[in-house]
């Protein structure tokens, strides 16, 4: 399952998520810190989707009340939900 989710609050516009059941098949940011956000995608591929979620959620960034993390967080229970509701 893949999808593209616009985020807001972050300084990444965009996240693409692809999941091989209910494991994070890849993660990919576009704009933001790069460095940062290649790493973030490499540690999360390969785990559950869950398992990220209860890492990043609620993490802000600096004054702001998100993050890219938080994002992604976000981006996830959105699909797990989609994928719940027509499964």
């Amino acid at each position: 399952m893949k999808e593209s989710f616009e985020v807001q609050g972050v300084c990444t516009a965009r996240i693409d998520i692809e999941l091989d059941g209910s494991a994070i098949k890849s993660v990919n940011f576009h704009r933001g810190c790069p460095g940062n956000l290649l790493g973030i995608s490499k540690l999360v591929k390969g785990m559950e989707a869950e398992k990220v979620i209860e890492l990043f959620e609620g993490s802000p960034c600096g004054m702001r009340q998100t993050s890219c993390p938080d994002q992604l967080a976000k981006s996830l229970k959105t699909m797990i939900a989609a994928k719940a509701c027509c499964a």
